[in-house]
């Protein structure tokens, strides 16, 4: 069986080196760090680059002292939204051909998640066509918004529709909720914040209709599907008492089983309550590599949930991610 982990973070060393040339010349400020690693910085949003992130030689060290056999390769924040539409399209395209080239490289190692400038739909939509002819890309990274603009917009449904048609997974990514400023002490922006963001993203999916528009779309989830979960009970209330919660087809109860989930939990207990509620087959292993916040060791954070069986735990190594990702 192939162990794939399928929540990790790239940042091609091509596109942190265009971000150094020419991404002070739109807004953003570049610097190093202490230990020499690069930083970006751009009002609410900052991120270090550093070589756990960048170098593949380390990143497969690591990958085979935890038994996994494949990760897939994806973008985090800065991600390319923050940038004017030109730039932000120069930006996808350079990770889109870093990424691949990776695969290319590591053909049984890397699987690639194409990055597009969601910010102006009609070049992410070019960008989505050429970025599924290269080789090892294999699904769709998104933000849980776009500059503020949750996921149900309209103008987003082509890009949906396309990835429905290629057989492409849209894999979710939380960025900063609004009023996030609330969230600055404590780490609050990543604990509270990212669950909360991914919860908001999967309702706009369900009660903007894109779930029901798209039915085959596999869309999968961070962090376990963070608040989505917990809350379905009160979404289901919600939908039988507000009218304005009655767009989608069915109850929101009908729709976890139409997410993934991986299993960035944290918690033994949390995890198998998420299991149950929307069956073992909707569950792939995350890590989040190379974050401290994330885990550290997610095959054995699977192997650990004794209540399931060998069967099902191969499930979630790797099997029903090898079916999403077609490896």
């Amino acid at each position: 069986m192939t162990v794939i982990d399928t929540h990790t973070h790239f940042f091609p060393e091509e596109w942190v080196r265009l971000l150094e040339r020419e991404a002070p010349d739109h807004g953003a400020t570049m610097g190093k760090n202490e230990h020499g690693a690069v930083t970006f910085a751009y009002p609410g949003i900052r991120q270090v680059f550093s070589p756990g992130f960048i170098e593949l030689g380390v990143r497969i060290e690591a990958m085979d002292a935890e038994g996994i056999d494949v990760h897939s390769l994806s973008l985090t924040t800065p991600m390319v939204y923050w940038a004017p539409p030109a730039f932000g399209l120069k930006l996808a395209q350079t990770f889109n051909d870093s990424c691949s080239a990776a695969c290319v490289e590591h053909p049984k190692r890397f699987v690639g998640m194409a990055v597009l400038p969601m910010q102006a739909p009609d070049f992410a939509l070019g960008e989505l066509e050429r970025a599924a002819k290269l080789p090892g890309m294999r699904g769709l990274y998104l933000g849980t918004h776009i500059n503020k603009q949750n996921l149900d917009e309209r103008s987003f449904f082509p890009i949906y529709a396309r990835c429905e048609e290629l057989g492409w997974p849209v894999f979710l990514h939380p960025l900063d909720p609004l009023h996030a400023e609330r969230l600055d002490r404590y780490y609050l922006r990543n604990v509270i914040g990212f669950p909360y963001a991914t919860a908001v993203a999967a309702a706009s999916l369900i009660f903007g209709g894109v779930m029901d528009r798209f039915p085959k779309l596999d869309v999968v989830l961070p962090h376990a599907g963070g608040m989505f979960p917990p809350l379905i009970g009160r979404w289901d209330h919600g939908a039988e008492v507000r009218e304005e919660m009655r767009q989608a087809k069915e109850p929101p109860s009908a729709y976890l089983r139409r997410f993934y989930y991986d299993t960035i939990a944290h918690n033994d207990a949390l995890m198998m309550n998420v299991i149950r509620q929307v069956g073992v087959d909707r569950i792939v292993m995350g890590s989040d590599y190379c974050f401290a916040i994330g885990d550290e060791h997610p095959v054995a954070s699977v192997n650990r949930l004794d209540e399931l069986s060998v069967a099902e735990r191969e499930l979630i190594l790797g099997k029903t991610a090898a079916r999403l990702l077609r490896l």
